[in-house]
């Protein structure tokens, strides 16, 4: 049914009301400070509410001021911050995949991971970081035995991650010490900018750059000693650090001496020659004679011997000229020992991207008569990718993805356009190949075209 008058005078009537509700009055000058706040709350909120209804221009994420209520501009959040491809630079810069290390440099690089685990949650719960507490944190996740000559040679290696003293009077809770004993103690070296409450904090990402900086360490290590081994050879070689990407042919990695400990902090020389002599005196008339003597010696020494240096990896002599070159020239042979020389350095700085492609080349000879026979197979002068790959994939001698066999299709359509084409239509891509062409030549030319790219 239709309103009547007397429906539409009383809607008329509320309408009046509520815009006379909605329009406060003044605050009056002689309120109390109370009922002036609540007021003025009030005003607040009504301003906001009309704000909303009206759809206000605000900022989104604006903030009510506190004086005028009026909603003004947050502050853009970490706009100070330095930003994030900068900050985790350092995370993305990847060394080579040929610059390989050896077994015993790839065990310490994952007890260092440990110890940094280890420590990091015991650094940032408070706790004091005991060699006690690390070692059998790292034994638990390694299953490798892991002592304070591991802990001297992360310190040789990355000097500038653990602060380490001797320290007594640390709670023990039964391990087998007294509390008066000295305990090799750690500390994470953190820079002033990382900290979380006013205390510096071990955060994930900075547990991953000291990860790689400790692995980049080990890598320049490595590098000392591969430089000291060109060094060596016939002719001597020079090898731009920050250009190699390999190590040279003969250069053995796990020939590389172990490194060196560095030396840890000991407790003093009293407190260790009274520790022994309450070992003697304790194990006295219970020992054999020659294990109470060897126990009077550790009583009585006072220092122990100083780290050696670390030997370096030498190259090996020069093999001396055989019967069967006698009567050549040593001109030709020094000159075929420098382009031998400049091969191998090539190699070694050979960019990772022409490593890959240059193992393309060599596979493309292979796959141009396993593409031709598919082709002929299937009866059709063109396929799609998807077809093509996945049966190159099921013929090849190689497990290969099809994502990565279609780079070699490709590869055959920028070598040799007038041998296999690509061809996008519509939502598919068709790949297309001349069947008449001799199947010799086009092997002849991939070829040439790998030997080519090895050279350069």
């Amino acid at each position: 049914p239709l309103p009547t008058q007397e429906d539409l005078a009383g809607l008329r009537c509320r309408l009046q009301r509520m815009k006379t509700l909605s329009q406060l009055p003044p605050v009056p000058a002689g309120a109390s400070i109370n009922l002036r706040s609540r007021l003025e709350q009030v005003q607040r909120l009504e301003l906001r509410i009309r704000q909303k209804k009206a759809g206000s221009k605000a900022v989104p994420g604006a903030q009510p001021s506190e004086d005028t209520g009026v909603a003004a501009p947050a502050a853009e959040a970490g706009s100070e911050k330095t930003p994030a491809y900068q900050r985790f630079h350092t995370l993305a810069q990847d060394l080579p995949p040929g610059l390989t290390l050896p077994y015993k440099f790839k065990v310490l690089a994952e007890m260092f991971r440990s110890v940094d685990t280890i420590a990091g949650m015991l650094f940032n719960r408070a706790e004091t970081i005991t060699f006690a507490k690390v070692k059998q944190g790292v034994q638990d996740m390694m299953r490798k035995q892991f002592e304070e000559r591991h802990m001297g040679q992360i310190k040789a290696v990355y000097p500038t991650s653990y602060r380490l003293r001797q320290e007594k009077n640390i709670p023990t809770f039964g391990n087998g010490m007294k509390k008066s004993d000295y305990q090799l103690t750690l500390e994470p070296v953190l820079g002033e900018e990382e900290k979380v409450d006013g205390r510096p904090h071990l955060s994930a990402l900075r547990l991953l750059e000291r990860r790689k900086e400790f692995n980049h360490n080990l890598v320049n290590i490595v590098k000392q000693h591969h430089k000291a081994f060109l060094a060596a050879l016939s002719p001597p070689m020079v090898v731009p650090e920050e250009k190699l990407t390999r190590w040279h042919p003969r250069f053995n990695v796990d020939e590389v001496p172990d490194i060196s400990p560095a030396e840890l902090p000991q407790p003093p020389q009293e407190d260790r020659l009274t520790t022994a002599q309450e070992v003697l005196s304790t194990a006295r008339g219970m020992l054999i004679p020659k294990m109470e003597k060897a126990l009077a010696n550790l009583a009585l020494r006072t220092a122990e011997a100083g780290a050696g240096e670390p030997v370096v990896s030498k190259a090996p002599s020069p093999a001396s000229t055989s019967s069967a070159l006698k009567g050549v020239s040593q001109a030709l042979l020094e000159r075929i020992r420098v382009k031998e020389a400049q091969k191998l350095q090539a190699l070694m700085t050979r960019d990772p991207q022409q490593e890959e492609r240059l193992a393309m080349l060599g596979r493309l000879p292979a796959m141009a008569r396993i593409l031709r026979n598919i082709f002929v197979a299937e009866k059709k002068q063109a396929l799609t990718m998807e077809v093509a790959c996945a049966r190159m994939a099921d013929s090849y001698n190689a497990q290969m993805p099809p994502g990565e066999m279609e780079k070699h299709l490709r590869l055959f359509a920028e070598l040799l356009p007038d041998w296999v084409g690509i061809h996008a239509i519509r939502t598919d891509t068709y790949i297309k190949l001349d069947k008449g062409k001799d199947l010799s030549l086009i092997t002849e030319r991939l070829t040439k075209a790998a030997s080519e790219a090895e050279a350069l």
